[in-house]
């Protein structure tokens, strides 16, 4: 690290089995027994676990047929999304009594720069403390979270006491730290990536941290760099309030597969009024509309079209996601899911010539 630049204080807040918990909250049947949100008995995703599920090893993503064997007692609760939204609104509002530089990477968790506060309070550790305590006393859920000097040490550190816990890595201790971790274990290395370079014989932070940047490259492209500078704690990117999203979408999995084009057509309806819902909140418009459908036997098909301009009328969107599905009928096998994505997104010009049409 630069000795001559300010040393950032980032903290990450993660809510605890959020969607889970939040059902769990609202619902005390639910409390202390296994609750996955989303999917069904039947079929479907897990989009959330509590942590009374994941000790039977139940994740999000996990298909629900699968979390059932892990745990036969699981209960599935359909999700509340606006309610989920609502609560995040909440918890955000209490972020913003401390600073305006606040990242969201989803509902539940953000990255905050506390460096300079709205309280003036020169500890980043009693912020994080302060928050937690009054997202408890205000949600009636928990929340975990990390500090350090950088955004890579702050999202490792609110995982590294989940849940309900609170985790700090000072300047002195990043490389320690980094160099212990499986490469598994680091934000920004998935699965496929971790299981590469075990195959390169790296395996830890400190074996990472043994490869030059020019041969992190040659194996990785780009990333290659990232890599090389996390091993050794470094991350400058700063917290950035306004991020662009890059799409919005929804999609649902069926409880019986779909054949007939009317119940299809039925079906995708409210995945359109969805999305434009949610381009509408986050005050953003798009030109490429995409169509996915997931058959039966799990072939996984997409189509996109592009509009030459944005889409900023309702109707033009409907009609363009229903063209999409009408040049797959009759379908070939039966449907279980359907999706619909906006992107090529940018934020909604406010001159009347790209005003957002909402009639739905």
């Amino acid at each position: 690290m630069d000795g001559s630049e300010t040393v950032r204080k980032i903290i990450h807040i993660d809510m605890d089995a959020f969607y889970a918990s939040v059902e769990q909250r609202d619902n005390p049947d639910l409390r202390g027994k296994p609750v996955a949100v989303g999917g069904s008995r039947q079929r479907g995703v897990v989009a959330a676990a509590s942590y009374e599920a994941r000790q039977f090893g139940v994740r999000s993503a996990m298909s629900s047929q699968l979390a059932l064997r892990k745990c036969p007692d699981l209960i599935f609760v359909k999700p509340r999304f606006d309610t989920y939204k609502a609560v995040s609104l909440q918890i955000r509002g209490i972020f913003a009594q401390y600073t305006d530089l606040i990242e969201p990477l989803s509902l539940d968790e953000a990255y905050l720069d506390v460096t300079s506060n709205f309280k003036n309070l020169p500890s980043a550790t009693r912020i994080a403390e302060e928050i937690r305590a009054a997202v408890r006393e205000q949600t009636g859920l928990t929340a975990s979270a990390g500090v350090s000097y950088n955004k890579f040490l702050a999202k490792l550190a609110s995982d590294y006491r989940k849940p309900d816990g609170l985790y700090v890595i000072k300047p002195s201790q990043g490389p320690a730290f980094v160099e212990k971790l499986e490469v598994g274990q680091f934000h920004g290395i998935g699965r496929v990536t971790a299981e590469k370079m075990n195959r390169m014989g790296i395996f830890t932070g400190l074996d990472l941290r043994g490869q030059s940047e020019e041969d992190l490259r040659r194996h990785f492209g780009k990333a290659g760099s990232f890599y090389y500078h996390i091993a050794r704690a470094v991350d400058n990117r700063p917290v950035t309030p306004d991020r662009i999203r890059k799409s919005i979408g929804s999609e649902n999995t069926f409880d019986h597969d779909l054949t007939e084009p009317a119940e299809l057509a039925e079906a995708l309806q409210p995945l359109i009024e969805s999305v434009w819902r949610i381009g509408g909140r986050y005050q953003v418009i798009g030109r490429t509309v995409t169509l996915k459908v997931k058959y039966a036997d799990f072939e996984q098909i997409t189509r996109s079209r592009t509009a030459f301009s944005p889409v900023t009328q309702a109707e033009v969107f409907e009609r363009i996601s229903h063209d999409l599905l009408t040049a797959l009928l009759p379908v070939p096998k039966g449907v279980r899911l359907l999706g619909v994505t906006l992107s090529n997104l940018e934020p909604i010009d406010e001159s009347p010539g790209h005003q957002l049409v909402l009639p739905f």
